[in-house]
């Protein structure tokens, strides 16, 4: 059997183990522990014996994310057959990672040479993040989680993500469908220790399947977290609505842009980055945003911008009923131009056409929406690694099969 290597610092390890069963008064389960190696790994053990050689034992397990149908895994441990056997199989999260808070129900099958078989009943493990002392609060379909700040830091961020989520469902029709837990880290470096492979400016994630959050927020930086958590949010009310069994997939400047919506009063940084690129003649077209934004610097503060613009010019001119009935649409499995064009009547090119046309006319002025700032005042302006980095979806994240 392969030994497992895991550093120490990682080992921090939770044992559940179940009462004896007998099947047949031929095979008994001795023993079945699931230890918790976060992040790097989860190690099934199991323990039985029969009155023959065991030949089989099949681990069998699901986790707890959307789907429409239930998946079972398997895996297959290594061992040498034997009245009495031992083994393990161990998940590697470095090849199929899983976020914090994800849930796994597993169970095994065991079969000895008489045919005698014995399936151990189903148990249910969280992979948490044990470095720490979680506390939690629920609002509504909110459970957030913590373990440093006090009670009005708590408050002010479940009070946050409420607006966020009313902010939507006003102005856009969606709402979560699904309850949400966030992981509050005290920093982004205690974050990125619950990944896998993190990015250096891994600030914040959202595993949207799994209808999980983890971010970090130190407890003096409260309004960013505010703002970040509502983006956050922004992207999991999005997929949820949009989860289908056909796989929809939305246009990037559709789905960041409903984030940076669900934040609140548009960001004036942004909007003159906006005015910078209408004066330079230096807009990116609509179809382009579809795809994943640019890695240089300027490009990416574009599109975010014109992502912003672009989601307030379709609500203030064309209303939330069928800002819906798109997000429908592509939940149905239809194309970009499909949708866009069975909804408001023109395809990309055409909606790229009248919203260039509709900032650059300096008759029609923007909407004023009253919420609450966006990012701050100057002192809150911050480097493109926090845009592109703390606000950064995990959707493309090494999923479960």
């Amino acid at each position: 059997m392969t030994k497992w290597f895991i550093p120490l610092i990682l080992a921090v390890t939770l044992v559940i183990t179940p009462t004896i069963i007998h099947a047949q008064d031929r095979i008994s389960l001795l023993d079945s522990t699931a230890e918790i190696y976060f992040p790097s790994a989860l190690v099934f053990k199991i323990k039985a014996q029969s009155h023959n050689d065991i030949v089989k034992l099949r681990l069998h397990y699901q986790v707890d994310r959307m789907n429409y149908a239930p998946v079972t895994n398997e895996a297959w441990p290594e061992f040498t057959p034997s009245p009495k056997v031992q083994t393990e199989w161990v998940w590697d999260m470095r090849k199929a990672s899983l976020p914090v808070g994800a849930t796994v129900t597993y169970w095994w099958t065991i079969e000895d040479t008489a045919r005698d078989s014995l399936t151990t009943p189903s148990q249910i493990i969280r992979f948490d993040d044990l470095r720490y002392t979680w506390k939690k609060v629920t609002s509504g379909q909110i459970n957030l989680l913590w373990y440093k700040g006090n009670q009005s830091f708590i408050d002010q961020l479940i009070t946050g993500c409420q607006q966020a989520l009313e902010r939507l469902a006003q102005d856009t029709g969606v709402y979560l469908k699904q309850p949400v837990s966030i992981y509050i880290y005290a920093t982004p470096e205690d974050l990125r220790g619950a990944m896998v492979f993190p990015q250096e400016w891994t600030g914040g994630v959202a595993f949207t399947e799994y209808g999980l959050i983890a971010i970090g927020i130190p407890t003096n930086e409260l309004d960013w977290g505010k703002r970040a958590l509502a983006h956050e949010l922004g992207h999991m009310v999005t997929h949820q609505i949009t989860y289908s069994p056909y796989g929809a997939n939305l246009p990037f400047w559709l789905d960041e842009g409903l984030a940076m919506y669900a934040e609140g009063k548009p960001d004036p940084y942004l909007e003159s980055v906006l005015e910078k690129a209408i004066t330079q003649h230096n807009l990116i077209a609509v179809r382009s945003l579809a795809s994943p934004f640019s890695a240089l610097p300027e490009q990416a503060y574009i599109s975010y911008a014109e992502s912003q613009s672009l989601i307030r010019f379709l609500i203030q001119n064309y209303g939330r009923d069928k800002m819906l009935q798109l997000l429908n649409l592509f939940k149905e499995g239809n194309t970009y131009d499909e949708a866009l064009t069975q909804v408001y009547g023109f395809d990309q090119d055409g909606l790229n056409t009248l919203w260039q046309k509709y900032i650059t006319n300096p008759v029609q002025s923007q909407p004023e929406l009253q919420h609450d700032s966006l990012w701050g005042n100057s002192k809150d302006r911050f480097l493109l690694d926090d845009i592109l980095g703390r606000l950064v979806t995990a959707d493309m994240l090494l999923g479960v099969d």
